[in-house]
Parts: C-alpha cells; sequence; structure tokens
C-alpha cells in the first residue's frame, strides 16, 4: 500500500476513500430509465474528476469554487431539474439522483445548484412573465447568470410566512415600479450572483399586504449583501445578509404569479423533495468512506472490518440508507403523478436529514482520529448535514406540518 511521509519517521497509508459503490441494495431505482441513468452518471463524472480533486482546499479556504459553477452550466447541471425551452427534460427521478450524486460529492456545490436552479430559476419559470423567462432562463442554466432567492430574515426563518420585508408601488423618473425595503438572510449567492429574487409584503397605496415576487439585480442602488463569516458548515457557498434600503425596480421586475405566500410556498414544495434526495447523497458519501476506511485501516493485525462490532455498524449504516433511497425513490413516483402531498414531502425531509446526521456521525466514528480531516471526506459531509437538515424548513417544522396532518390539530403558535 502507498505511504505518504506524516513527519519526518513516521509514514501512514493513503486511504482512498472516495470510490463510488453503486450503492442501491433494494433495487429503490430499478425503474430509472437510460436517460436518468445518464444524468445521474454525467454528475457522477463530474463529481469524481472536477469536484473531490479540489472541494477540500475550497471548503477549507471558505471560498466559492466558480470554475466548478462554471463546469456545471457547461454540462447542464445548474438547472436542479428545471425545465427551461430547447433543453432536454430530466425526469424528477432523474433530477434526484443527480441531486443525491452532486451531495455525495459536496453540500456546498450542491446547494449552489439547488439555489441557481432549484429556487431562483424555478421561481422565473414558475411565476415569471414571457419576457422574464425569456431574459433569464438560458442564461441562467448555462450559469452566465448566477442568481438568489432572498425569503428568510434575520427574525423570520421557520416564520417566514411573517415576512417584514416590503414593497411599494412608486413611480421615479417617469417609471412605475415598486421600492423595497427590508434585510435577508442566509441567501445563498446573495452577494455572489447577478440577480436576487426577492419576496416581499406589497403595502402601502395599491397594496394588498400579501407576498409578491420581485427579480432585483445585485448592482440595484441600496442592495447590500455581505457575505456571512464563521460558519462551519456548506462553507464553500457564500451566504449573505442582504440589506434592501430604498431598492426601486420597474414594474416589469416584478413576477407576475407570485401574488400571495402560497405561490412563495408552490417554490419551496418542489424543492422539498430535493433537499431529501440530498440528504441521501450524504448518507452515501459517509458510508463509502467508513466501507472504504474499514477494508483499508489494520488495527491490531487486522482490518477494521474483520471486527463484528464493524460489520453491525455498516450494516446499519446501510439499513437506514436503504430505507432512505426506498423513501425517496416513492415519493418521487408520487410527484412525477401528481399526487404528492405537502405533508409527505414533509416526511421525507424529516426522515432523510435526520437518517443522515446518523449516518454522518456513525462513520465520523468509526474513522476515529481521520474522521476529523478533511481529506477523509466524512467531517465536510459531517457539517454540511447539519445545514441541510435546517434549511428549507426546520426538524421541528415538518414535524409540525406531518403532526397536522395526523391529528387534524394546528400546533403552529
Amino acid at each position: 500500500m502507498p505511504t505518504t511521509p506524516i513527519m519526518p519517521g513516521v509514514t501512514e497509508p493513503t486511504y482512498d476513500l472516495a470510490t463510488p459503490l453503486d450503492l442501491d441494495y433494494a433495487g429503490a431505482f430499478a425503474d430509472a430509465t437510460e436517460e436518468d441513468r445518464a444524468h445521474q452518471q454525467r454528475v457522477r463524472q463530474f463529481v469524481q474528476d472536477e469536484v473531490l480533486p479540489v472541494i477540500d482546499d475550497y471548503w477549507e479556504r471558505a471560498e466559492v469554487p466558480f470554475d466548478l459553477v462554471k463546469r456545471m452550466g457547461e454540462l447542464d447541471l445548474l438547472r436542479d431539474g428545471v425545465d427551461v425551452e430547447g433543453r432536454p427534460r430530466v425526469s424528477l427521478l432523474g433530477a434526484g439522483l443527480a441531486a443525491m450524486e452532486m451531495s455525495r460529492g459536496d453540500g456546498s456545490v450542491a446547494t449552489i445548484c439547488g439555489v441557481q436552479g432549484g429556487l431562483a430559476l424555478r421561481s422565473i419559470q414558475m411565476l415569471g412573465s414571457d419576457e422574464q423567462r425569456a431574459k433569464y432562463a438560458e442564461p441562467m442554466a448555462r450559469g452566465e447568470i448566477l442568481g438568489a432567492f432572498a425569503l428568510t430574515e434575520p427574525t423570520h426563518g421557520s416564520d417566514s410566512v411573517s415576512l417584514e420585508t416590503t414593497a411599494r408601488k412608486e413611480t421615479r423618473d417617469g417609471v412605475e415600479g415598486y421600492v423595497l425595503n427590508g434585510e435577508k438572510k442566509w441567501i445563498g449567492n446573495g452577494s455572489s450572483g447577478h440577480i436576487t429574487v426577492v419576496w416581499a409584503r406589497l403595502v402601502g397605496d395599491g397594496g394588498d399586504n400579501q407576498v409578491h415576487g420581485f427579480v432585483v439585480p445585485q448592482d440595484t442602488p441600496g442592495y447590500t449583501g455581505t457575505t456571512i463569516t464563521g460558519k462551519v458548515s456548506l462553507r464553500a457557498i457564500w451566504q449573505a445578509h442582504v440589506v434592501l434600503d430604498d431598492v426601486f425596480v420597474p414594474a416589469e421586475n416584478a413576477l407576475p404569479g407570485a401574488r400571495s405566500f402560497k405561490d412563495t410556498s408552490r417554490v419551496l414544495f418542489a424543492t422539498r423533495l430535493g433537499v431529501a434526495w440530498a440528504a441521501v447523497g450524504h448518507a452515501v458519501a459517509c458510508y463509502e468512506a467508513a466501507v472504504a476506511y474499514a477494508k483499508q485501516r489494520v488495527q491490531f493485525g487486522r482490518p477494521l472490518a474483520a471486527n463484528q462490532m464493524v460489520q453491525e455498524r455498516l450494516t446499519k449504516m446501510l439499513s437506514t440508507i436503504t430505507q432512505l433511497q426506498l423513501l425517496v425513490a416513492q415519493m418521487t413516483r408520487l410527484d412525477e403523478a401528481g399526487t404528492l402531498t405537502g405533508p409527505q414531502a414533509s416526511l421525507a425531509k424529516y426522515t432523510c436529514t435526520r437518517g443522515a446526521r446518523e449516518v454522518a456521525a456513525s462513520a465520523r466514528d468509526l474513522l476515529g482520529g481521520n474522521g476529523i480531516l478533511l481529506q477523509n471526506r466524512v467531517a465536510r459531509h459531517f457539517a454540511d448535514v447539519e445545514a441541510l437538515h435546517t434549511y428549507e424548513g426546520t426538524e421541528s417544522v415538518q414535524a409540525l406540518i406531518v403532526g397536522r396532518d395526523i391529528t387534524g390539530v394546528s400546533a403552529f403558535v
């Protein structure tokens, strides 16, 4: 086995922990088409060849891998399954498999894709005008225009329906439009992109006090996006604290299909399964590393894999992942059929992020001290799963959605 010097007179084996295992123990994805598999394989090849060799450095420096983002655009991997005219349709199963593979590579890169395609591009495609779709969709798919999705506020995370950012109708220099004021927080690409889809409550004369959506160029006067520092999770994507200080946008920048929080929720609902798929990807990455390490790491004169306790732990991890795979596959079938409900999507997100946390913790423990080194994969996924567990609806919020469906009684306060 090749060795790498650690310090003078000391050597340690180099562990190969990044080999894909094609994990599908119960045949959860057996009905995937050739097109689905080809899309999945394209993401996997990108992850193996371009993401894994460099991502630790970006993650450690807390820098966005803009070169990888450009490549994602070239490979048509930024849409996150959103349909764009002139580009091949990706099935929901194909999009899920791609999200799993992308997160298997890195959570930050996967989140960039989810923000760009799943949230910003989807908002424009789902709720925008023909002119807005024509202006933004193709450049966003190519990665030439990077988008953000600004809903969460410093004082309104889970309680996003109560957002305080406002929009007022106003005419400036003969141009009818809207003036936006407020703050947003945890906005992916909010300080490193080109446009931000801002959600604000329409108030004042002609206002309806409902939540509306607006496309805001980030170079608009009054828009300030400050990168949040000191994160221990998702370090290779810049998330911003956005301040909107009398930001004026013309009326044509309003999304005509975004007229209430119900419309915002339609976008979020469409992305919830993607988060569940991403959690499966993180779990798979940790499991792959744990299996490879158990086979290669020698202690007490034999591989770790020769110990009963280790085999039992790997079996438990596989059991959890298999359950998660079966769940997301079935929920995706329901989604394709148009019968998926909000509580079902919430149950998928709730279950998969919890399961991924368990697998990541077990893998970290199995790797011992080597489990906290970035080069061994698990530590990065271990940290990133914590963010995944929280964003797009915390565990508690998902539980309340499902609990309301179970009991018929709302426990939201």
